[in-house]
């Protein structure tokens, strides 16, 4: 044993001791000259690094990885560069609450003021931490060896604790190799792992069930906290008993079998008609787990999604968050409660079947719901069953569900393969849908797929995802090809930044800089991203008729080799019935699209 370790284990092996002792199976992160001693400690544990070719993609996987096992990640950085190209990748975990401890090397204490190497300091010396206060729960500077495990406590408990979300522990690179004894470590290996969460009283759920059912047209409007508090079965059992028909946003899309009888859809700009309509006839709308963000809501604009607020409107709102902020953030609440959502839900289903043991019918809204679906999949079967080249992206989506199994994860990232997704593909399984919802980050569902696969092996995992968000990250294709990671990468190919092209295009009249070189009506003059994933040592197929499609899917599920699939798409618009607030700046006074066809 080296004699200057006698007394003790390094901080870096400290550190990894307390993350076996949390049971942490994955870090995900890339190697620098500040963080190695973290690897050395982690060469012979249990815990695996997974290593890749940028730091964003480990950020992205790490979100995902949290989302599908339910607690906070861990990644690992270098300084400066690699904590500014891991930035993306927190930021969107963060605006969608999902738990992650980013642990990142900084430069030598005793260099403080001197810039060294690689260091931040053009406006504080050891600042480094601070780049990431705008979007972290919290940011660490670990000024002393002793303070280690007392920060590393709190950061896992900040993280999974009250609405979730990345935090950053900044170690500089001298206090991972000092040698300390273990006794702070000891002393934080006493404390309970996760923190019990919070509920309503009975008194609170007897007058949120009384004013549901007193109402003529109630709505549940469900978001992302339904997934992120694993509340899916108690938000059944309890909009079953009272009859809700459930609405959700972007980020709530799963959080109930899509074919479930109450179900209705996504809300605003990319909502149909049915959920949207609903909620702006609602009585009542009974948020659970919501922060009533723009895009779910029409901009907020009264008249397209929720009348909420507007003058000669009565609808009221029953909003229950675990982050008391967003209660009444954007529309006002009469009763508010700061909760979790499974917790509440509990005492919400046992109180209703007290007062209310019979529960409520409503026959007539299911009957309504399922007559819409009937009608809106009708309206789309020409699509979804076109055999047109380059294809159609109802046809990409329908052929994709009939591949998948329920339970497949899907990640997906921006345009049709976010907002189409979210509107017409069924999600049979909740949770298994993984969307950059708050930072809408092109570029999140390529790696959040390895992510997804390695917390879920023994689930299909497939990426649907945009030429322009696939071309993001490529090299994540290494790092899947080296974990043998079956994973299907289906690119929806339009040779564009489709939504934007179609939004310059309804104002602008043009096309310029939203477009690739090549035919924006034929695809194919773009990179080969078959020929590319064959150079990584995955699969490449490139699909040449809308035929070809689903058997392809099918083979490379049965293959369970990283696979990628390049599927030319023409760029049709994704229908809406919503509104956003970005048209009226465009094209002001004038009934201005998103799209022109």
């Amino acid at each position: 044993m080296d004699g200057s370790k006698l007394d003790g284990k390094t901080v870096a092996e400290h550190i990894i001791d307390f993350l076996e002792r949390r049971d942490v199976r994955h870090v995900f992160g890339l190697c620098g000259h500040t963080n190695i001693a973290v690897l050395a400690a982690m060469a012979e544990s249990p815990i695996d690094f997974v290593t890749v070719r940028h730091e964003q993609i480990a950020s992205h996987a790490a979100d995902a990885y949290a989302r599908v096992q339910g607690r906070a990640s861990v990644v690992l950085s270098h300084l400066s560069p690699g904590l500014t190209n891991c930035a993306t990748g927190v930021a969107n975990a963060a605006l969608d609450c999902i738990p992650m401890v980013v642990i990142a090397g900084d430069i030598p204490t005793h260099y403080y003021g001197k810039h060294p190497h690689q260091e931040v300091n053009l406006h504080a010396d050891a600042a480094q931490w601070e780049i990431y206060r705008p979007f972290v729960k919290r940011a660490w500077r670990v000024d002393r060896a002793d303070l280690m495990a007392e920060i590393l406590e709190k950061a896992f408990h900040l993280a999974e604790s009250g609405q979730p979300g990345p935090v950053l522990v900044n170690v500089p690179m001298d206090i991972f190799s000092e040698v300390i004894p273990s006794d702070t470590f000891d002393r934080v290996a006493k404390n309970t792992s996760a923190l019990k969460k919070s509920s309503i009283d009975d008194v609170t759920a007897g007058e949120i069930v009384e004013a549901l059912a007193r109402a003529d047209k109630p709505v549940a409007y469900v978001g992302g906290g339904i997934l992120l508090a694993k509340a899916s079965e108690e938000l059944r059992e309890f909009v079953d008993h009272m009859g809700l028909p459930v609405a959700h946003s972007l980020m709530g899309k799963g959080a109930l079998r899509d074919d479930h009888p109450l179900v209705m859809g996504m809300t605003g700009f990319w909502g149909t008609e049915l959920v949207n309509q609903t909620c702006l006839d609602a009585d009542y709308v009974f948020a659970l787990g919501t922060r009533f963000k723009e895009a779910d809501c029409s901009s907020w604009y009264p008249g397209y999604t929720f009348n909420i607020g507007a003058e000669g409107n009565d609808t009221k709102v029953i909003h229950i968050d675990i982050e008391p902020q967003e209660i009444g953030r954007n529309y006002p609440t009469e009763i508010g409660a700061v909760a979790d959502a499974k917790a509440a839900l509990r005492v919400l289903t046992r109180v209703a079947k007290e007062m209310y043991p019979d529960g409520f019918a409503r026959t007539e809204k299911k009957a309504e719901i399922a007559a819409f679906r009937e009608s809106f999949k009708a309206s789309n079967v020409e699509m979804q069953s076109s055999a047109a080249f380059p294809m159609m992206p109802e046809r990409i989506l329908a052929d994709t569900r009939k591949a998948l199994p329920e339970d497949a994860i899907i990640t997906t990232d921006v345009g049709w393969n976010k907002n189409g997704v979210g509107q017409q593909f069924d999600i049979l399984t909740p949770g298994s849908i993984l969307t950059p919802g708050g930072f809408a980050t092109m570029g999140f569902g390529p790696p959040g797929a390895i992510g997804a696969k390695l917390a879920a092996p023994d689930r299909v995992v497939i990426s649907l995802v945009g030429d322009g968000g696939f071309g993001q990250n490529p090299s994540m294709l290494a790092t899947a090809v080296e974990l043998d990671l079956g994973i299907i990468w289906l690119v929806m190919n339009n040779n564009a930044f489709g939504t934007i092209a179609g939004l310059q295009k309804a104002h602008y009249g043009l096309t310029y800089g939203t477009m690739f070189p090549g035919s924006p009506d034929a695809p194919t003059n773009g990179p080969g991203y078959a020929e590319i994933a064959q150079a990584y040592g995955a699969e490449g197929v490139r699909i040449s008729s809308a035929d070809e499609l689903l058997p392809a899917l099918r083979a490379a599920i049965a293959r369970g080799k990283p696979t990628v699939l390049d599927v030319p798409m023409i760029n049709n618009p994704t229908p809406t019935t919503g509104h956003w607030n970005i048209l009226d700046i465009y094209s002001p006074d004038k009934d201005v699209s998103h799209v022109s066809t």
